[in-house]
């Protein structure tokens, strides 16, 4: 699963839209600093994804996104693409024996594909808009994932063709059968 975190919040970003012509559209804006961070992951393989609306980026909750994110996959073994942020990297964090943490390279957030998932909710959901609290934010956040992001729409955003032959690899083949064995393997030939 690829993982990132985004924030979302009541600070709205005017973006081009259509008009009649010769007419000026009007868009709500607002300068009002209050967010909330998102911790997101996604399979491309299947699309399955899991999102957590936090307060903020730090150890203690990416831990708690782990947890839960373990929970909810308790028969897998994830492998964990994620950026190098310190909270990613912490001595504090959480091990979990069914997820194994894998680091991009410094500075390359394109090669993350939950990048093209935060754009798009904010595409399908937060263009344009002014929100009147930061309840209004999340409850908006949550529409889009649930109208918006299908297990198909995750795997159209997000299966590379990269990353689709990174999974044909052999080593995920063995992978699958969750030994550790494979997986240490996969992980120290990739790193």
């Amino acid at each position: 699963m690829f993982e990132d975190e985004a924030g979302f919040g009541r600070i709205s970003d005017p973006l081009n839209c259509w008009a009649p012509p010769r007419t000026r559209p009007i868009v709500p804006s607002q300068r009002v600093r209050e967010y909330k961070t998102v911790y997101g992951a996604v399979s491309p393989i299947d699309g399955d994804s899991f999102f957590m609306v936090l307060d903020k980026s730090n150890t203690e909750n990416m831990s708690l996104f782990m947890t839960e994110l373990s929970k909810k996959y308790p028969n897998d073994l994830i492998l964990f693409v994620m950026d190098r942020a310190s909270w990613h990297k912490a001595c504090a964090l959480k091990s979990h024996t069914n997820i194994w943490r894998f680091f991009i390279p410094p500075r390359t957030p394109e090669m993350n594909p939950i990048e093209i998932v935060w754009r798009e909710i904010r595409k399908l959901g937060f263009k344009n808009k002014a929100f009147s609290s930061i309840d209004e934010v999340v409850q908006k956040f949550h529409e889009v994932v649930e109208q918006h992001m299908s297990n198909e729409a995750i795997r159209n955003l997000t299966l590379w063709s990269w990353v689709e032959e990174v999974y044909s690899l052999p080593a995920f083949s063995a992978a699958s059968s969750n030994s550790s064995n494979s997986i240490n393997s996969m992980i120290s030939n990739a790193a």
